[in-house]
């Protein structure tokens, strides 16, 4: 393991057993625990992206200001819904917000998961082509995206412009250089792990995918990770890619660690439908003492075989329950496992 984020999904709501009761307390809290996890040393900091629920949603705004206030960490998405996006007003955001923190983006988009609404991307004003499937509408726009990155020009220049043009066909402008190669998919199968391998994306896997063996989650998930990195050299790209997993770890280390998570030791895989078709498995949680955490993880395939590992964090505990957390599994647990 190479590499170490924390990844938040931003929850909010106005019970007053949250620390986090509005939108605005999500947001400005997920700066400051990006600003407390660099201090910490961590790696990265991610997070997700739901429409129409409470939590974090919009992602650029979120990630300029933390490239802002931040100078090392890396600066991520796990992931962005393509079924919802305008390729090419994403590539400007992903353009600005990028150059605003100095290239550190690492950027997570996929298909989509579940959702809070019935086909929210229609209220977008996106609908699938002809023949098309939702999911086959989120890939071609992550194609498009990607394309986009590229940074060649595309567009017609006009010929008596408001202001002067280079020459040649005009590209997307801001262009950050090296952006796309810093693009993550989100795959919930083998077969969508393979399609990322060939278009040069690296590889997010989180604590779900489909259920396609019956083996445990770990053991499928190091299966897919495989099955990326063969597609990978097969397609003879040039670089090394990346891979991320995601898990909740938390060290008890004290009372108050018990009181929230001692109830999740020796958690399960658990099996779930997230729609009428396809059968999922949802990866266990892992709560208990470092040295027996260490001894767990070091079991864990996947974990083993990706360079890079999230960590879930619960947002709705505060910045500083939170900084507690990361630091409990840096200082006790990483090292063990490869960290640095």
């Amino acid at each position: 393991m190479k590499k170490l984020g924390f990844l938040s999904f931003g929850h909010w709501t106005p019970s007053p057993q949250s620390q986090t009761r509005s939108a605005g307390d999500t947001l400005l809290q997920s700066i400051e625990l990006a600003v407390a996890a660099e201090q910490l040393g961590l790696d990265g900091a991610y997070f997700r992206v739901h429409h129409f629920a409470r939590q974090l949603a919009s992602p650029f705004p979120l990630l300029a200001a933390v490239g802002a206030r931040t100078s090392t960490i890396e600066i991520g998405t796990a992931v962005i819904d393509m079924r919802y996006e305008n390729p090419l007003y994403m590539a400007e955001d992903a353009g600005s917000a990028d150059l605003i923190a100095g290239g550190r983006l690492q950027l997570g988009i996929s298909r989509g998961s579940p959702e809070q609404v019935i086909d929210g991307w229609r209220y977008f004003g996106y609908q699938p082509a002809e023949g098309e499937s939702d999911a086959d509408m989120g890939r071609r726009h992550a194609e498009v995206f990607l394309d986009i990155l590229r940074g060649k020009g595309f567009a017609k220049p006009n010929p008596q412009p408001m202001f002067p043009n280079p020459p040649g066909l005009l590209r997307l402008e801001p262009h950050s250089e090296g952006l796309r190669e810093r693009i993550w998919w989100g795959a919930g199968s083998n077969a969508t792990a393979v399609w990322a391998a060939k278009l040069g994306m690296n590889l997010q896997s989180s604590t779900l995918k489909n259920d396609e063996t019956g083996e445990p989650f770990h053991v499928q998930q190091a299966a897919q990770i495989r099955s990326y990195r063969a597609a990978w050299k097969e397609a003879g790209h040039s670089r090394e890619p990346r891979v991320s997993v995601s898990r909740s770890i938390f060290a008890l280390m004290d009372d108050r660690d018990r009181a929230y998570f001692g109830s999740e030791r020796g958690g399960e895989d658990q099996i779930g439908f997230i729609d009428p078709r396809t059968r999922a498995i949802f990866g266990r949680s892992y709560a208990a003492e470092p040295d027996v955490l260490i001894e767990q993880l070091r079991q864990d395939e996947a974990i083993a075989e990706a360079d890079t590992l999230l960590l879930t964090i619960p947002n709705q505990l505060g910045v500083d329950y939170c900084a507690h957390a990361i630091e409990a599994i840096l200082k006790h647990v990483a090292p063990a496992l490869g960290w640095r």
